[in-house]
């Protein structure tokens, strides 16, 4: 099996690609939604997160108001936003690695042939690259990433200019992540440029799988 961690920044497109090589046959999963089903109620990291941020982060419901979440950690307007960052990725990231090394180690007991891909937005921040095989790397340019997060949650291109900002505030700049990739998809052109480029990796994943993965760009 092959462990390839997809990563880049925010709004690069990076689900839209993993869902790409899952067409072709790879098994994807997306650390958001681990992270999403990991914050339900009742889960030791809901709990967590309550207790960190307070009950303001919740919806009538109980359940964690994702967007409302953000503003507690990002929001550039607390003095301690960067401590709030921080504290959140305490929580969340410990459980999220954990879950998404069980399910590749599962994916490999299943398929012992599988390019298992985990995308995944810190990668290279979390110091996970040598979790992988291979690690692929998604860019665009940075009025796309604007435009996409303006149509994706309906806000204007101000408001979602300000989100990016914050956000890429705290992730590495693309030129960083892109000296950690063993592939980069530049995902700025048309969507079938962009799957040429994902059908082209993929293939070439396929043929490594006959071959001993040597990892030549590692911190050890």
């Amino acid at each position: 099996m092959l462990k390839i961690g997809l990563t880049g920044g925010i709004a690069s497109g990076k689900t839209a690609v993993g869902k790409m090589f899952a067409a072709l046959g790879a098994h994807f999963i997306a650390a958001d939604g681990i992270a999403h089903n990991l914050m339900k109620p009742g889960q030791p990291v809901y709990l967590k997160i309550v207790e960190q941020f307070g009950d303001e982060i919740l919806n009538a419901d109980g359940t964690v108001n994702r967007a409302k979440l953000a503003d507690a950690a990002f929001g550039s307007a607390a003095p301690d936003s960067r401590s709030q960052i921080e504290e959140l990725n305490r929580i969340v990231h410990p459980a999220v690695i954990e879950a998404q090394e069980e399910w590749m180690d599962q994916t490999g007991l299943r398929d012992p042939s599988a390019i298992a891909i985990v995308e995944a937005a810190l990668i290279v921040e979390a110091d996970l690259v040598k979790h992988f095989d291979k690690i692929v790397v998604v860019t665009c340019h940075p009025e796309q990433r604007v435009e996409r997060w303006a149509n994706r949650l309906k806000v204007s291109r101000e408001s979602a200019q300000l989100e990016i900002t914050r956000r890429m505030a705290a992730q590495l700049p693309d030129e960083l992540k892109i000296k950690v990739a063993d592939y980069l998809i530049d995902n700025s052109n048309s969507l079938a440029e962009t799957e040429r480029q994902v059908k082209s990796v993929y293939e070439h994943l396929r043929r490594q799988m006959a071959k001993p993965i040597v990892r030549l760009k590692t911190d050890s």
